[in-house]
């Protein structure tokens, strides 16, 4: 099995087109940070600026006459009553919050950008069965002494690890970007855990919201990669994928008010939305995320192996 994944992980990279992919993703991070820094300069800031103890002061003061509302849901107060514990903290020990325009919080946000690596991801998923059959390699692909499914197996390994790579590539460009445009600041993460507030990591946090980002990514690799196998067609895989990327959430949005938002795969992709309080449908749970995404990823890749290993494969 390795040496299959070692001839893949070769094929890929002797492609023009893969080079290209890490380029350009280096560039666009790059440049994108640049951007960002160009456009602060630009917008002047008013003078006499309240102090972060001051904004700390009137979110207090707005977080209690939200609390005051006799017609708040549960859910809602309880949200509140956090964010009004943590503000209290941040001024009682005099814990000043990040810059929102320093180098700690673009690091920070960064994770987002892992956007770019799902549309590439995408890209190598949705080729790397397809173009056998378009280029007419497949009856010597499968003329060899090798099973079917170990075959797929290592053309699907290697997409996550390139997935993986392409990661790591961007999360060095973003550092790349936020040391060379960003100056550095103080500040420090707070979070309401078990009904007290506690310090956060910031580099623990930054890796947890990778690692929680790269589940989309494996997720829409792995559809990508499924559609590929199945219509023998990177065209249609990655345009239907890439589709679903942008579509995906306001399909969720449009039907959060209804319980089968829950089981929608797009409910579930970015689960960052966990650490940050900002997901789509109310309600939900970390155990009802991770069996939704198994259930969905089982689909996929049982799919995928199926159409691979039953069907007639002749180019």
């Amino acid at each position: 099995m390795l040496n299959l994944i070692r001839n893949e992980w070769m094929k890929l990279w002797q492609k023009k087109a893969t080079w290209i992919i890490v380029v350009m993703l280096v560039v666009i991070l790059i440049g994108v940070g640049g951007i960002m820094k160009w456009v602060q300069s630009t917008n002047e800031q008013p003078p006499n600026q309240p102090s972060w103890e001051e904004n700390q002061a009137e979110n207090q003061a707005f977080l209690t006459a939200q609390l005051a509302d006799p017609n708040i849901d549960d859910a809602s107060k309880k949200q509140l009553e956090k964010e009004l514990a943590i503000s209290e903290y941040r001024l009682d020990k005099n814990l000043e919050p990040m810059d929102p325009n320093g180098r700690e919080q673009s690091v920070y946000d960064s994770h987002v950008m892992l956007s770019l690596v799902i549309l590439f991801s995408v890209i190598v998923a949705a080729s790397i069965v397809a173009s056998e059959f378009s280029q007419g390699t497949i009856k010597m692909l499968l003329s060899r002494p090798v099973k079917r499914w170990k075959i797929l197996t290592s053309k699907y390994l290697t997409t996550l690890l390139f997935a993986f790579v392409l990661t790591i590539i961007a999360f060095v460009s973003t550092m790349i970007a936020s040391y060379l445009f960003y100056d550095s600041g103080n500040g420090v993460i707070l979070e309401y855990r078990n009904g007290s507030v506690e310090e956060v990591s910031y580099w623990g946090r930054v890796f947890l919201l990778y690692v929680l980002q790269f589940v989309g990514v494996i997720v829409y690799t792995t559809f990508a990669f499924m559609i590929g196998s199945v219509f023998r067609s990177s065209s249609l895989a990655i345009g239907l994928s890439i589709f679903l990327l942008f579509a995906g959430p306001n399909i969720v949005f449009f039907l959060s008010k209804y319980e089968v938002a829950k089981y929608i795969l797009f409910t579930h992709t970015d689960l960052t939305g966990y650490i940050n309080g900002q997901m789509f449908v109310p309600g939900m749970t970390w155990p009802l995320s991770l069996v939704v995404l198994t259930v969905y990823m089982v689909i996929f890749i049982g799919v995928s192996f199926w159409s691979f290993t039953k069907r007639d494969v002749t180019a």
